[in-house]
């Protein structure tokens, strides 16, 4: 029995079109290879939102361990809702040779924490960490001061600042008497038995109260350092939020080998774009908070490649796409607060490479009867490869800004069935494995499963409209800071896709 291609590849279009995948809480989109391999000419149009809801517990202890962890504050939805076009158009130059290009936008994320809890505003505990170091640091002196605010900082500082200053006058004083005195004494040698013991006795004085002056100077450079530090941490506002954007446009140069012209080769370049702004706040994120880092749009260039075997007449296709990961050479503008509390510059511009991952689809289809599709799905993106290290961060921290520990996979299996020549409905099933758990705070949960439900009305023998919508049981998953220390916990979260599409297609 011959299956229609042309009645059946497009029954499940809607589907393809919410077919998104969430690992590491930045993948949004799949190849647009799909598109590539239609027959004839081809070109779309999409509209995608996505919509998640992921809210949690903050860690009342700010552990430092998994078992440690104490839930704390709620933490309300933090992932906001994300839309995007993409596009795109391929043609048959001949029975041979097949022309493509397509926008899409693969990697994302704009999450934005709000509430009362450890995610949002000025990180209280370090600022009173900051305090309880000075007031050690007193003690240790001999100093009996408090300090266990900013004012009694102040007055600490302003304290021992006139001690030093009362301590600098008697220098200066003793340093003129002992001028005198050895001036006296070089005149008339005879006074020795008198002058001698005076200016040995000024001379041990001066040393002693030249320690005092140097030791109450270091005292206030320290407490004037922990000053500025809680100053620069104590006006931290607003709340934890990332925003990450691409754009990728793709050319691709198809060619079809064999006697029945069914096994296609395809690839071409792809130029990306990318951009992003990361902002710590609160006490999750310890001496962190405040931190701000800017990612310069940079453009950068990849490539794309994958083998199709096609079969129209039992709508049989069967396609590999490997996308390459793509280095942008940029430059990160960073502000980093705490580090006036180490006397370290606290912002700065520097060159970072940020390698956005390759990935690598199977996508297959195949008749079961002349009105029903099958179709698979398979995806695998090496999360565990990917790290954003900007300079400052990295050299104060040794430590990554993002990072994720496992590569991620994701299935589907999905259904298209056509009911009349106009319409056609679609369902699927799916399953994403994530990045790891624990997991960036940036991004907290564990894959998902999902399902998706679809319709494609042919409003005319070319044009069709197709609308499409995607469920996600997201996984529970532990937020955890690149030291490890975990500082939340979210469970129970989901979100939904929706999907528009307008296509053309002629043979």
């Amino acid at each position: 029995m011959s299956f229609k291609i042309s009645s059946l590849a497009l029954a499940v279009a809607t589907l393809s079109t919410v077919s998104i995948a969430n690992a590491a809480g930045l993948d949004r989109s799949t190849q647009p290879s799909w598109a590539f391999t239609e027959e004839g000419t081809f070109a779309y149009v999409e509209h995608i939102t996505i919509d998640p809801t992921i809210e949690g517990k903050d860690n009342a202890k700010v552990a430092t361990t998994d078992a440690n962890f104490t839930a704390g504050r709620n933490v309300p939805d933090m992932a906001e809702d994300y839309q995007f076009l993409n596009f795109g158009a391929k043609a048959d130059v001949n029975d041979t040779i097949s022309v493509g290009a397509f926008f899409d936008q693969p990697w994302a994320a704009d999450v934005e924490y709000s509430g009362d809890n450890n995610f949002v505003g000025a990180p209280t505990s370090i600022v009173n960490g900051i305090y309880a170091q000075a007031a050690a640091g007193l003690q240790n002196a001999g100093i009996a001061l408090p300090v266990t605010n900013a004012t009694e900082l102040q007055t600490a500082i302003s304290t021992i600042q006139n001690q030093v200053t009362a301590g600098q006058a008697r220098l200066d004083a003793a340093n003129t008497q002992l001028t005198q005195a050895q001036a006296a004494l070089a005149a008339n040698p005879a006074l020795a038995p008198v002058l001698t013991p005076q200016i040995t006795a000024l001379q041990q004085g001066i040393a002693a109260g030249t320690t005092q002056v140097a030791a109450g100077n270091q005292a206030v450079n320290t407490l004037s350092t922990a000053q500025t530090a809680s100053q620069n941490l104590s006006q931290v506002t607003g709340a934890t939020n990332a925003s990450i954007s691409s754009q990728n446009f793709t050319g691709l140069l198809g060619v079809k080998l064999g006697e029945k012209k069914n096994i296609q080769i395809y690839g071409g370049p792809t130029i990306q774009r990318l951009e992003g702004d990361v902002h710590l706040r609160g006490n999750a994120y310890k001496t962190a908070s405040g931190y701000d880092a800017n990612i310069t749009r940079d453009t950068a260039y990849g490539w794309m490649a994958g083998i199709a075997y096609l079969k129209p007449e039992i709508a049989l296709k069967a396609a590999l796409t490997y996308r390459s990961e793509i280095d942008h050479d940029t430059t990160t503008y960073e502000n980093f607060p705490a580090l006036a509390a180490r006397g370290l510059p606290t912002q700065g511009t520097n060159e970072i490479t940020i390698t956005t991952p390759k990935s690598v689809n199977l996508d297959f289809q195949t008749g079961i009867n002349p009105t029903t599709l099958l179709t698979a799905k398979a995806r695998w993106v090496p999360w565990s490869d990917f790290a954003i290290k900007p300079k400052i961060y990295g050299s104060a921290s040794g430590l990554n800004l993002v990072s994720y520990d496992d590569d991620a996979w994701t299935a589907e299996v999905g259904l298209g069935k056509k009911l009349s020549p106009q319409l056609a409905i679609s369902g699927a099933v799916g399953y994403d494995s994530g990045a790891g758990n624990p997991i960036t705070s940036l991004g907290p949960v564990e894959g998902n499963w999902n399902v998706g439900l679809g319709a494609k009305y042919n409003l005319t023998p070319e044009w069709a409209i197709s609308g499409g919508v995607k469920y996600l049981m997201f996984g529970d998953a532990k937020a955890k800071l690149p030291d490890g220390s975990i500082v939340g916990d979210f469970q129970d979260n989901d979100g939904w896709v929706y999907g528009v599409r307008l296509s053309y297609q002629k043979k």
